[in-house]
């Protein structure tokens, strides 16, 4: 009988899949930078929209995402709208993002300080390194939440990016 039982997909995320999804996200904001700097915003728009459904579970409900340059009453985006304006900017309803990913960012490496797996949930913290077409660097501190959705893909829930501390 155990033949005709169907056949359960493991649920579990490895690392190998988050560190893939961390990967797939960096590409992605390469790719929005690139898609801004050879078709400008419309292209933008465009790339960054289908890099958000990619990376993030927004089509399955809200996302905990806070990125790094957002201010009150606008800090948080729950929403793939919120999310979109803050990767390339040009929303009237978010008139302080100017666009993050649009920036001529060259390249982009995680180094995650913690990895846990929790079985269709991982987490992770860390920095992301991005590198701008000057050479400069800018290191953003990330904390990742990322779960298989129903589609079996896995994807961020929970974004928080914040500039290291730094005291005055």
């Amino acid at each position: 009988m155990a033949d005709s039982l169907p056949m359960r997909m493991n649920s579990n995320i490895t690392e190998q899949q988050v560190l893939n999804a961390q990967q797939g996200w960096c590409n992605g904001l390469l790719a929005i930078s690139k898609a801004y700097a050879t078709g400008g915003f419309a292209a933008a728009e465009i790339t960054a929209s289908r890099i958000l459904d990619q990376a993030y579970g927004y089509q399955y409900g809200a996302v905990a995402f806070k990125p790094t340059l957002t201010q009150h009453p606008q800090t948080f985006r729950g929403t793939k709208a919120g999310a979109l304006a803050y990767f390339v900017g040009g929303n009237p309803s978010y008139p302080n993002d100017k666009g993050f990913a649009i920036k001529p960012w060259q390249k982009c490496a995680i180094r995650n300080q913690v990895i846990q797996l929790h079985g269709d949930l991982a987490i992770t913290m860390g920095n992301v390194d991005l590198i701008d077409s000057s050479g400069k660097l800018t290191t953003v501190d990330k904390t990742w939440a990322f779960l298989r959705e129903p589609d079996g893909e896995v994807r961020i829930v929970l974004h928080h990016s914040s500039l290291p501390f730094t005291a005055k």
